[in-house]
């Protein structure tokens, strides 16, 4: 299993928009092929910042199976118009179980 990781900067305002636009594309994500969780977090010290944690069985099916979808489109049409700048993607695979 892989965890993205994207850190998302939401343009000042837009807050609430996009966090009903995730709301409203988790079921874009729990029908995604290999797609097992989808949280998002929200900065303390910046509410502008975001941090999109989904869980993958593995990178393809994040980065071809969904993100070559119609449903990654609609999950940019949802979402997109809220981000301050590109998003910042990265892949993480488990490394040490503490508890």
């Amino acid at each position: 299993m892989v965890v993205e990781s994207a850190e998302i900067l939401v343009k000042a305002g837009m807050e609430e928009q996009f966090e009903a636009g995730v709301r409203a594309a988790a079921p874009l994500f729990q029908r995604a092929r290999g797609c097992t969780s989808m949280r998002l977090q929200r900065g303390v010290e910046n509410p502008r910042a975001y941090r999109l944690l989904v869980d993958w069985n593995t990178v393809e099916d994040h980065m071809v199976h969904f993100r070559e979808s119609d449903d990654f489109q609609e999950w940019r049409r949802l979402v997109g118009h809220c981000f301050d700048g590109a998003p910042v993607v990265t892949h993480y695979a488990a490394a040490v179980d503490g508890f």
